[in-house]
């Protein structure tokens, strides 16, 4: 397997820019659309829920920060 770099995020590129200095926006249909395909892409990871082990860590994280509150008091 190659090394891969990490993903280098660059100067963000206003869309108004590349157009011109036009005000760019996006229709209500063409939005529309763009969410029905990120939502059926996303639909699956969405329902999967979170692991039992992820669940079992944020218990301890949330009684640990209670048990600092408590101790601050």
């Amino acid at each position: 397997m190659k090394n891969r770099k990490p993903f280098a995020s660059g100067p963000s590129m206003d869309v108004s820019t590349a157009v011109g200095e036009k005000e760019a926006s996006l229709g209500r249909e063409i939005q529309a659309k763009i969410g029905q395909q990120l939502r059926a892409v996303y639909d699956d990871v969405v329902n999967q829920g979170v692991p039992d082990r992820f669940a079992d860590l944020l218990r301890q994280l949330e009684q640990s920060g209670a048990k600092g509150r408590a101790h601050d008091s």
